[in-house]
């Protein structure tokens, strides 16, 4: 419950306690500024609601953050590697990071800013967002969405084994799920808006994938999208037409997006296109409101599959450096 009457004064606040917000933490610290972390869940909180056998597409060097080496027994690091990095990294560095505490308001006044939580009211000078986009699915929009063996996330395959099962959608999470499930005993049929699996598909995984629905081992209807869903069957409409599906549950990984609404609250501008993307400086990271700091994936809007932890790690130098300089 929000305590009015609990203040707490920093420097600079840091909402989101990804990898991107532990890096800012770091460049807070090591330039000498007061700062909190305020995350809404737990640490790493997108990283821990990721499949529990998923891979990262990236090697692990570039997923360190602040020269700190990231060992992996694999080329390519899994789920449970990364988030022993960052805890470790997190508590090693004693970070000050407020975890299952949810910003639910962000005021300025002159150049002070006023941040409620669930918990508390933090009082800064700066704040920076680096919060991820896991939080709020691309909804199907269709009949029966809300039926409880429709599900957004993905975590494992044990509970779909001997099970008819829908994927719908041909990224590397819903193609991830799909070889998944099929290994451990579901029948899988994947529903796929395009003409072909995604091409950002991890490109050890994409011909497993394709070869699968090759052999006929994965049922795959292309230019194909859901109409209805119901307790025991999927309706879909293919280009040989409308079509009923036996069910049991439908996994739809069709994308996330970042929630707008603490910066559309502040005043922060968005591009007028679908993606949404927020007003910011590619120089500063310096929103459009003079002292907040974009950092990670949410500069990128809708888009969210233009900035990962590989190519926004560099966004917690380049914000300190730039409070360096206006200090």
């Amino acid at each position: 419950m929000y305590n009015a009457n609990t203040h707490i004064y920093k420097d600079i606040i840091i909402i989101g306690g990804g990898p991107i917000g532990i890096a800012c933490a770091l460049q807070c610290k090591a330039h000498g500024y007061s700062y909190s972390i305020l995350e809404k869940g737990a640490l790493t909180n997108s990283l821990y609601n990721y499949p529990l056998n998923m891979t990262f597409f990236s090697t692990s060097e570039k997923l360190e953050i602040n020269n700190i080496p990231f060992i992996s027994n694999n080329p390519k690091p899994n789920r449970d590697e990364a988030l022993e990095y960052y805890r470790r990294v997190a508590a090693s560095n004693n970070l000050n990071i407020q975890l299952y505490e949810e910003v639910i308001d962000i005021k300025k006044s002159n150049s002070t800013f006023t941040v409620s939580t669930s918990k508390n009211s933090y009082t800064a000078n700066q704040v920076i967002v680096a919060t991820g986009f896991y939080d709020i699915p691309k909804l199907l929009n269709v009949p029966g969405e809300r039926l409880s063996k429709v599900s957004h996330y993905y975590k494992e395959a044990h509970p779909y084994t001997m099970q008819h099962v829908i994927v719908v959608g041909a990224s590397n999470s819903a193609v991830d799920a799909a070889l998944e499930i099929w290994r451990k005993g579901g029948h899988v049929t994947m529903v796929i808006r395009g003409e072909d699996i995604g091409e950002r598909v991890k490109y050890w995984v994409r011909p497993d994938i394709i070869n699968r629905i090759k052999e006929g081992s994965i049922t795959a209807y292309y230019n194909s999208e859901i109409k209805t869903i119901e307790d025991d069957t999927v309706t879909i409409n293919t280009p040989e037409g409308e079509l009923s599906l036996k069910n049991d549950y439908v996994i739809a990984l069709t994308g996330y997006q970042p929630n707008f609404k603490l910066l559309n609250t502040i005043g922060v501008s968005f591009s007028e296109d679908e993606n949404r993307i927020p007003t910011y400086n590619s120089d500063t990271m310096e929103t459009n409101i003079e002292g907040l700091y974009l950092a990670g994936v949410i500069c990128g809007g809708m888009e969210t599959h233009k900035w990962f932890i590989e190519n926004s790690r560099i966004h917690a130098k380049i914000i300190i450096d730039h409070i360096n300089r206006k200090l």
